[in-house]
């Protein structure tokens, strides 16, 4: 039995595990990680702490034994199952993680996240085709369908079909070949102007993270200065948005590594800031390193679904989407 004393030592050494693994410093994170499971043994949560802190720091490997043992504690712990699935894909074991998404489906299903189950089933489906996972796929999105669908299960469902119900164009059929009438020269028709080329159509893109409503008047060393007085005062959220401000203003003047010096200053002050990383991932689009940006929206997906941020995973999916 747990005393009161007791839970509040585990609450206070599991709060230290995920704030330094915030702050990314993984031995300290899994130094608290492991006191918390001493207090109170059994529980899934310092180990999914611990599993995520090493998934972050690309050692899956390591990450998917402690999700292991964190789903031998709760099978039915979500936060456990998508680090499990999470690592099986980044170690290439693409079928078992395949099957560990399909578990996480039926566990949101039940818990009834419908479009979190959605998207499951399709990750399962992306990885391993079967006749089961289809009519799974079919089920939950049917169920989905039935409800009142906000936009994320809207963009659900659509992925759904795209993947139940490709569309193919069919072949027209060949006319049967007939003989030309011989008919008389037509007289030429007059030249007919040319058409007006037609307008082009973009793409809708996200919101930029560095489209920022920056003070009128301030030039780029204002922005630099305003960050360091902060940070001299030791205001740690205020230096960051004045390093957010100066990364816009200079992606808004061209000057794009600039910007990026900016965005990598503001990660030591918040590694996990969703929207500096899709800020930085969309400046490593713009100065041509493609695979680098494809890989920061990889990693932000990877946090967001870890961390079960439905808000993050929407942004990230509309970044991916207008990027590709």
């Amino acid at each position: 039995m747990t005393t009161g004393t007791q839970y509040e030592r585990y609450k206070a050494a599991l709060e230290r595990g995920h704030v330094a693994a915030l702050k990314g410093t993984l031995e300290a994170a899994l130094a608290a990680y492991a006191e918390a499971a001493s207090i109170v043994p059994g529980r899934a949560a310092p180990l999914t702490g611990a599993g995520s802190a090493l998934l972050r720091r690309k050692r899956p490997a390591d990450a998917l034994r402690y999700f292991m043992a964190a789903i031998e504690a709760s099978p039915r712990d979500e936060a456990a199952n998508v680090g499990r699935a999470l690592s099986l894909l980044a170690l290439d074991r693409r079928a078992e993680a395949a099957d560990a998404y399909d578990t996480l489906a039926d566990l949101r299903v039940v818990a009834g996240k419908l479009s979190a189950a959605v998207d499951a089933a399709c990750r399962a489906l992306d990885l391993a085709e079967g006749r089961d996972r289809r009519r799974a796929l079919r089920l939950f999105a049917d169920r989905l369908r039935s409800t009142d669908v906000d936009e994320r299960g809207k963009a659900a469902l659509d992925r759904a079909m795209g993947l139940l119900e490709p569309t193919l164009a069919a072949p027209e059929p060949e006319a049967p070949h007939l003989p030309e009438p011989v008919r008389a020269a037509p007289e030429p028709e007059p030249e007919a102007p040319p058409l007006p080329e037609p307008e082009p159509t973009w793409p809708t893109l996200p919101p930029s993270p560095l489209d920022r409503q920056l003070p009128p008047g301030m030039n780029l060393d204002g922005f630099e200065y305003a960050a360091q007085t902060a940070l001299g005062q030791g205001l740690q959220a205020v230096a960051l948005d004045r390093l957010l401000d100066l990364a816009a203003a200079c992606r808004r003047d061209g000057l794009i590594d600039a910007a990026l010096d900016a965005c990598y200053r503001a990660v030591a002050l918040d590694p996990d800031h969703v929207d500096l990383h899709l800020g930085m991932a969309e400046l490593y689009a713009l100065r041509g390193w493609t695979a680098l940006a494809t890989e920061k929206l990889a990693l932000v997906g990877q946090i967001a679904e870890i961390d079960g941020d439905e808000d993050a995973m929407a942004r990230v999916a509309a970044s991916r989407e207008a990027t590709s």
